[in-house]
């Protein structure tokens, strides 16, 4: 996924189509010169609708759409015929997708499943037509209700990765290189901080043709709450992943340390994910012996438990799969 065609925020200018207008119309046949009013209704307008499509992974095809607006209804007609309804203008998004109002941070539909439709922004109604005013008193009412003007509003689209787990670690972890020896997916690597400037999914394939999805979330600095570095722009990737792996490298000056800032940045971003499981791995332990190991358990907190692995080596690799799939299974 590369880096340019990775979009995963949009905001749009979106407006739904207007219903048309009732008809002012009275039957007139060679049989029957002075009918009655029988002028039909006017169309809804089109509606505004966001739709899943779990072929899309990335909102770049909406990121030069600065409006998109709906079909307005039509007008209606004599002999009770109703106008057509405008037209729809359905907005495809990958799994993940939160639409949002520009002012506000609550959503206002989120988007799951592929398929799945939800109305952003309705239509307006069409007016009715002449034929519903008539009465006793009034047999030739020469009026009809205009149609509902339509809804117009500014929508923020974000995209959060829709993964079963989340790799999180200060830049400079391992995370990518892991990723590209556990799944196919090919991630930009470089022993430097901050390789990574988007998300990446991959897959992971397990025993007996299970697999679960990897995604390598860019890394977050200290005070990445508070909107520091990268700040919050990646944090909400995490919101959707099952489990959260902590990856620390083993020459870390303080592991438990840096394990606990990690912690402490996502609990001010979102509270929520403190209750998401949670794994923790050392990683480049290529780099240190079995001594430095049995020291790193007895200094550690014991309800941390790390897994220590080599995306170099591939020593632990298979423990830690083991460890994530036992992990969703207890999901």
């Amino acid at each position: 996924m590369a880096s340019t065609n990775f979009i995963d925020y949009v905001s749009i200018y979106c407006r739904s189509g207007n219903g048309g207008s009732g008809s002012v119309h009275f039957r007139r046949e060679k049989h029957v010169p002075k009918g009655g009013p029988d002028g039909g209704d006017g169309g809804r307008g089109g509606h505004i609708v966001l739709k899943g499509n779990k072929q899309l992974w990335t909102l770049l095809h909406l990121k030069y759409k600065k409006h998109i607006l709906a079909g307005n209804g039509g007008v209606g007609q004599g002999n009770n015929k109703t106008g057509a309804d405008g037209k729809d203008s359905i907005i495809e998004v990958p799994l993940g997708t939160v639409a949002k109002r520009t002012q506000s941070t609550d959503s206002i539909a989120e988007i799951t499943e592929d398929s799945q439709e939800v109305i952003l922004l309705k239509g307006g109604k069409g007016g009715m037509g002449n034929e519903h005013f008539k009465s006793a008193t009034k047999q030739t009412p020469r009026y009809a209700q205009p149609g509902e003007e339509g809804l117009e509003e500014s929508l923020v689209f974000e995209l959060k990765l829709l993964a079963d787990v989340g790799l999180v670690g200060f830049p400079n972890a391992g995370k990518s290189t892991l990723l590209s020896v556990i799944s196919a997916a090919k991630p930009k690597i470089a022993d430097y901080p901050f390789t990574t400037l988007v998300p990446n999914l991959g897959v992971v394939q397990y025993h007996d043709f299970k697999s679960f999805v990897v995604a390598d979330i860019p890394g977050i600095i200290e005070g990445a709450a508070e909107g520091k570095g990268l700040g919050t722009r990646f944090l909400r990737h995490i919101e959707r992943n099952s489990i959260l792996l902590f990856m620390i490298p083993s020459d870390s000056e303080d592991i438990q340390q840096e394990y606990y800032i990690l912690l402490k940045e996502l609990e001010k971003y979102n509270p929520e994910l403190m209750d998401k499981k949670k794994l923790v791995a050392i990683s480049k332990i290529d780099l240190v012996d079995d001594a430095w190991e049995n020291n790193l358990l007895k200094k550690m907190s014991p309800s941390i438990s790390p897994i220590f692995i080599s995306s170099i080596t591939g020593s632990g690799i298979n423990k830690l799969k083991d460890e994530i799939w036992d992990a969703l299974g207890s999901e």
